[in-house]
């Protein structure tokens, strides 16, 4: 059986019932295929609780609903250049609802397909600079290898 596969209610039945028959936890996960471990922990957890269910619900509870977050989706697609704040506080101010969703960036990052933007780090060039490099470039692209090989970049 491969990883991450859980077994079901009714293969956890028929493995708790073999080993109360009396048979040993190696040759239970032997004739299932799953690993001894998974055989023993699954033993040990009936003989301390008495039942043989799957536990659910584990990790953090979500702030939103499933149609909350196809609005999230939809309105950060609308837009691809709005950060993520921005599109919980469209969403707050949508919603009518106390607090920002702290989940904002989960659901971007739950949707493969949409990426969070980041601020710039840099100004964007106005007209003058942009001609001041133009021409700085124009006076310097017939420089040889040894001319360049004389400045230092930072």
């Amino acid at each position: 059986m491969s990883s991450r596969h859980h077994i079901d209610d009714f293969m956890r039945g028929q493995i708790i019932g073999k080993i109360e028959e009396g048979r040993k936890i190696t040759d239970v996960a032997r004739e299932f295929d799953i690993a001894h471990s998974v055989v023993s922990r699954l033993w040990k957890s009936f003989k301390t609780t008495g039942m043989c269910s799957r536990r659910h619900g584990g990790g953090r509870v979500r702030n939103t609903t499933p149609a909350e977050d196809i609005y999230i989706v939809l309105s950060a697609k609308r837009n691809r250049r709005t950060t993520a704040q921005q599109v919980a506080n469209q969403f707050l101010a949508a919603s009518r609802q106390a607090e920002l969703p702290k989940n904002c960036c989960q659901t971007f990052e739950g949707r493969r397909t949409i990426r969070t933007q980041t601020c710039c780090v840099c100004v964007p060039l106005t007209r003058q600079p942009r001609t001041a490099r133009l021409q700085w470039c124009r006076e310097h692209h017939n420089w040889t290898e040894q001319d360049w090989a004389c400045v230092l970049f930072s």
